[in-house]
């Protein structure tokens, strides 16, 4: 009694398997190794039920008599020639995982190339357009400080220069800012090095910059790749960390160039971040997205209370 139900049981996850196999097949393109593992699977349904009927009826399998033998030999040739040829499944898959990830990496390239085509826009709009209005306003108020005015009015002039110096001063730094002239000009470690210096110059925090690039320079898309995310971090410290300092090591090797940033701040549950797509989630999505347009490597450790490290590997030769 047991063995019937078990070969019951078998015989429905036989056809249960043939089924699933057949459907299949279209997403595997009608591949051949496939289709042999499914006539593989069905003939071993029909070989499960012969077996099965001599429980339910007089039938004796020995009745077929070479036909029993033919279904074994169907059913080790499908799977034998099947399983051999199954690899070649693998390879398509590969080709389609191979053509997403492009196409990915395409998609991703394209929006950070557009961002940075719109930085460099905004930023000669208003180095070109704002940038002559304001310095002839101070031309203009300069010559009128030149005159005479009663004491109220030195003071208005004089402070509206001290302003216009400001808006120029801003502007020119909101212009650099959205493209840096310095990376376009002198590449990535002098853009990373003029960008930490203002920063230092505020002595609200202390970064340490050391690498061992003397002129090197990258492709476009890495250096400007790297800056973002070197500045995206950085910023993340500042507003959020509440570190004293930070240190930043590039190197750069014959085939990639590495970086590691560590901040002495309260640090953050990584999981738990990753979890809130709307706030920090959205931070490191960006900068993941950023990494993985360039085909590099992120890893970023922390703990509360434990600062931050975060490990970026990318190639260069691939790039180059």
């Amino acid at each position: 009694m047991i063995l019937q139900i078990l070969l019951g049981i078998s015989i429905i996850l036989q056809f249960f398997a043939a089924g699933v196999a057949i459907k299949l097949t279209r997403v595997t393109k009608f591949n051949f190794s496939w289709i042999l593992l499914t006539i593989g699977f069905i003939v071993m349904a029909i070989s499960r039920m012969v077996e099965f009927l001599p429980f339910i009826s007089n039938f004796e399998p020995q009745d077929l008599g070479e036909v029993v033998i033919w279904f074994g030999v169907v059913i080790s040739l499908t799977f034998a020639i099947g399983v051999f040829m199954i690899q070649r499944i693998f390879k398509y898959m590969k080709r389609v995982e191979d053509s997403r990830r492009l196409m990915e990496k395409m998609f991703l390239n394209a929006i950070i190339q557009t961002e940075e085509k719109e930085r460099k826009r905004f930023a000669k709009d208003l180095h070109d357009g704002l940038g002559p209005l304001l310095s002839t306003v101070k031309m203009s108020v300069s010559s009128l400080a030149q005159l005479e005015h009663d004491q109220a009015s030195r003071e208005i002039v004089s402070n509206t220069e001290m302003v216009i110096n400001e808006a120029i001063k801003s502007l020119k730094e909101i212009s650099d800012n959205l493209s840096p002239h310095v990376l376009n000009n002198f590449g990535l470690l002098r853009a990373l090095r003029n960008f930490t210096n203002k920063i230092n110059a505020t002595k609200a925090i202390h970064i340490q910059l050391t690498s061992n690039i003397t002129n090197e320079r990258f492709s476009n898309n890495i250096e400007v790749v790297l800056f973002r995310v070197v500045c995206e971090l950085i910023n993340n410290t500042i507003k959020h960390a509440a570190a004293k300092n930070i240190r930043i090591n590039l190197q750069h090797t014959d085939q990639e160039i590495a970086i590691i940033y560590k901040d002495d701040g309260i640090g953050f549950n990584k999981e738990e971040l990753e979890k809130q797509p709307v706030t920090g989630g959205m931070g490191l999505s960006n900068i993941y997205s950023r990494i993985n347009s360039l085909k590099g490597e992120l890893n970023i450790e922390s703990e509360p209370q434990r600062g931050t490290r975060v490990n970026i590997k990318v190639k260069t030769k691939e790039d180059e």
